[in-house]
């Protein structure tokens, strides 16, 4: 695993944003970042897809052990959702994706940092644009890479099963969401399905048929959501999902999935796995840690410890007095003064694809960059 420098292509902004990368560039700074790209061997990258797997396994087997000894409400549940969670679960509700961060330093195991079950992104990034980077600067390279080929035999599985029509929907004014969104869709469509867009903010209820609507007033029998069930069912309209038969993508089920409660559940019933970090629910009396909400995203409220000191916090919005777990610090390897973490993706069971965000600092926000990779030999 080598950080290797690289004169970026001189029209790099209009090429990425033909792809429909049109975020390229946050608060004046570049996002997609390709002065660099990270090479990593076939070794290596067979040994992240070999964690991958192993991860995936142990997390689909921790939702059946959560639910066989009714522990939702550590993963901040609504007694209400729990049915709903359970239903989900037993009739095998499809989930479309997922995205493991993990550490990495191309000698030791690869370590999970924590899974982006339910709305991942980095999508477009990873399974489009940097592909073809990639077969701009070196027609014949490789890339570990199979997400845009791995999504549409996801949803051609789905449709053979069931080919209920699907919406799509993502909060109004997020460009980065809109653009995932439209991207799943037209994977979507190449697999068959008919399908709809509309912003979330537009959905509607009709009271008569207990049923969500589209803006025409058509029935949502099945949507895809890049909104976070945690915000959903705390939502006062997020309520009628109880009363509706749609199904969601991705399934209820994520709700335990996507909350970082299962970094301690996951090394309570794997001590062994290489892949896993020590993690607590209680805060450590000593050692070096990182606290994390339970629910959070991008990097936000995260405070890093060192020698019992805090070396590091994050801002954010969210509740950092409670509802928050404890894992262990791993130190990211630094290249040039950057230290990446790689987003391992899963496309309906299969891991098939990496992205890369780094930073100057540990931890990994919003506005740190992605930056393309390639394998070699």
């Amino acid at each position: 695993m080598r950080r290797l420098s690289i004169d970026p292509r001189p029209d790099w902004q209009k090429r990425v944003e033909q792809y429909g990368l049109h975020y390229h560039t946050l608060r004046g700074e570049p996002y997609w970042d390709e002065t660099a790209n990270y090479t990593f061997s076939k070794y290596e990258i067979d040994t992240i897809e070999r964690a991958t797997y192993a991860l995936f396994d142990m997390c689909t087997n921790l939702v059946q052990y959560v639910l066989d000894n009714d522990m939702l409400g550590l993963f901040l549940v609504p007694p209400e959702f729990e049915a709903l969670v359970r239903q989900s679960w037993e009739e095998e509700h499809a989930t479309i994706y997922g995205r493991f961060d993990l550490a990495f330093d191309g000698v030791g195991p690869p370590k999970l940092l924590e899974f982006n079950a339910d709305t991942p992104t980095g999508l477009v990034e990873a399974a489009v644009a940097q592909w073809f980077w990639l077969k701009d600067v070196d027609e014949r390279g490789d890339q570990f890479n199979s997400i845009h080929e791995r999504l549409i035999e996801g949803w051609q599985e789905i449709h053979a099963a069931d080919d209920t029509p699907i919406h799509f929907a993502a909060i109004s004014g997020e460009v980065e969401d809109y653009i995932t969104v439209e991207y799943l869709r037209d994977t979507a469509i190449q697999a068959g399905f008919k399908t709809d867009y509309l912003d979330v903010e537009a959905i509607g209820w009709n009271r008569e048929m207990r049923i969500f609507v589209d803006r025409s007033g058509r029935p949502i029998n099945r949507m895809f959501k890049l909104y976070p069930w945690e915000w959903l069912i705390r939502d006062e309209f997020g309520k009628n999902i109880l009363a509706a038969k749609t199904r969601w993508m991705e399934p209820a089920w994520k709700m335990i999935l996507s909350s970082k409660s299962i970094l301690p559940l996951l090394h309570q019933l794997n001590p062994d796995s290489p892949y896993l970090l020590p993690a607590w629910f209680d805060e450590p009396e000593s050692g070096d840690y990182v606290r994390k909400p339970i629910h959070a995203r991008e990097g936000a409220n995260i405070r890093v410890v060192r020698n019992g000191r805090t070396e590091l916090e994050t801002e954010g919005p969210y509740q950092v007095t409670q509802d928050v777990v404890y894992q262990q610090l791993f130190p990211l390897p630094s290249f040039d003064g950057r230290f990446p973490v790689i987003g391992s993706w899963v496309i309906n069971g299969w891991s098939c694809g990496i992205g890369i965000r780094e930073d100057s600092q540990i931890v990994t926000t919003n506005l740190s960059r992605f930056v393309p990779h390639r394998m070699t030999d």
